[in-house]
């Protein structure tokens, strides 16, 4: 029986740190375990410049815990008004690791995301010369579309359009939620990967909605039916070099989960390492759980490996805090109605 667990220390490829009191609370929890992240850049205003992606990556920088190595990796948010020079000068200075898209609309802080996609083909075209990743939320908006159907969509009117007009474009499919989008993601040799969230692999649409609606399980891309879950999991135990751990671990306060209309959401980031041991070693597959959050997100994205490693234990059951405190109110760290046995040692 496996009881110690050495990975090369993980990174994230998809997390929202917010900013001011809310990421001086959160981003310690990242911190902690992870190397680098990629940071999401739906902020009020976006970060859609390489001078608003270089501000930002200095308030993380000052916000982080006193000697901490943590990287974040920065991103630009697309818009149809994106310069594709500006774009192409950031990434070529290093400050930027990938460009956003998000369709308008689609979740938290995107109503400055595409409508008309052939608005912004110039960028794209420069993305795919250069070699600049795109990371895309891949849900259609439309009002007719099912929610629950608005990835499968996507992949076909939107994502397979894009990637037959810019085959050199290196694509990230960000927190899959199908099994649609394990296929699709499954169907290319290179240059397409998808990232996998934390709390899809545990949690289906059953889980918001049985027994009464629980805030804290709303995401976007909304859970779906088990079938998908069980396709996810599949995907993230089974090794294959496309598929890598992106959180999108995605804190708001209490209040404003538990509302009328709550924010879309599942903070993640504090317990994500043990929720993954557990997936994994239940599958018998805790052998690829390093290729999941170690390896497979540097290399589609063509940066080193990192040198560190992180140590997991198995033990009694691990007991997390129920909340991270932030100057506004709580934040609920994600319950994956589990026990968790597997700790990150310190």
């Amino acid at each position: 029986m496996i009881d110690t667990l050495t990975l090369r220390r993980p990174d994230d490829w998809h997390l929202h740190l917010r900013d001011g009191a809310m990421m001086q609370a959160v981003l310690p929890e990242t911190a902690r375990h992870f190397a680098r992240a990629v940071i999401m850049p739906n902020l009020v205003p976006p970060v859609v410049k390489s001078a608003d992606a270089a501000a930002y990556r200095d308030r993380i920088m000052a916000a982080l815990p006193k000697g901490s190595d943590f990287e974040p990796l920065m991103t630009l948010y697309l818009t149809e008004d994106t310069d594709a020079d500006d774009v192409a000068a950031a990434h070529a200075s290093g400050l930027i690791k990938s460009v956003k898209l998000y369709p308008a609309g689609a979740t938290t802080n995107s109503n400055s995301g595409v409508r008309n996609f052939d608005n912004v083909r110039a960028v794209l075209e420069k993305m795919a010369e250069i070699g600049l990743p795109l990371c895309l939320h891949g849900e259609v908006t439309t009002a007719d579309v099912d929610i629950f159907d608005r990835e499968a969509v996507f992949i076909d009117t939107v994502l397979d359009p894009i990637r037959r007009a810019n085959p050199d474009l290196k694509v990230v499919m960000e927190h899959i939620t199908t099994k649609d989008g394990v296929d699709y993601a499954r169907s290319a040799d290179s240059g397409l990967a998808a990232t996998i969230t934390t709390h899809h692999l545990v949690i289906n649409r059953n889980h918001i909605l049985v027994g009464g609606i629980k805030p804290h399980y709303y995401c976007l891309p909304v859970a779906k039916r088990e079938e998908h879950r069980v396709a996810l999991v599949e995907a993230a135990i089974s090794g294959d070099k496309r598929f890598f751990l992106g959180t999108d671990s995605a804190p708001h306060l209490d209040h404003l989960k538990e509302n009328a209309c709550g924010c879309a959401g599942c903070f993640t980031a504090t317990n994500t390492l043990s929720i993954l041991a557990e997936v994994f070693e239940r599958a018998g597959k805790l052998d690829n759980l390093e290729a999941f959050t170690s390896l497979n997100g540097p290399r589609h994205y063509g940066l080193p490996l990192n040198e560190g490693t992180i140590t997991l234990r198995k033990g009694a059951a691990v007991e997390y805090p129920k909340h991270i405190a932030t100057p506004d109110g709580p934040v609920t760290v994600f319950d994956p109605q589990m026990p968790l046995h597997w700790s990150v040692e310190a």
